[in-house]
């Protein structure tokens, strides 16, 4: 990543490294990694993400990029929100909705609208 493509934010306490949403797409765990290693770098509890960022095949749930991306972000207990509307992805898949579903209840990866939802989610 070069200094263009990330910010560092403070949140209500919480250090969060934004992704620009200009940049190479992230689509492998190799990828996730180099996430990980950014916010570690950072000192940041949290990774967001806009959806532009994300290879198109990261929303189809079958080819196992989501999982794995995910996984490996989760491993290494960094939080991420992924930002964005992704209604199209959802809206023609079941699995992803519940995926998303499930995964906003949680605490580890959220998909959220916007930076606005972002904040309000850490208030």
């Amino acid at each position: 990543m070069s200094p263009a493509d990330v910010t560092i934010d403070l949140i209500n306490g919480i250090t969060v490294l934004q992704y620009a949403a200009d940049g190479a797409l992230l689509a492998s765990e190799r990828d996730a990694v180099e996430l990980v290693n950014e916010a570690f770098n950072a000192h940041a509890q949290l990774v967001a993400v806009p959806v532009e960022r994300f290879d198109d095949m990261f929303f189809h749930l079958s080819t196992r990029i989501a999982g794995e991306f995910i996984q490996k972000v989760v491993t290494y207990r960094v939080q991420l929100a992924i930002l964005g509307d992704i209604s199209e992805h959802v809206n023609t898949s079941t699995a992803l909705r519940d995926f998303v579903y499930e995964s906003n209840r949680g605490d580890h990866v959220w998909f959220l609208a916007d930076e606005s939802a972002l904040r309000e989610r850490l208030s």
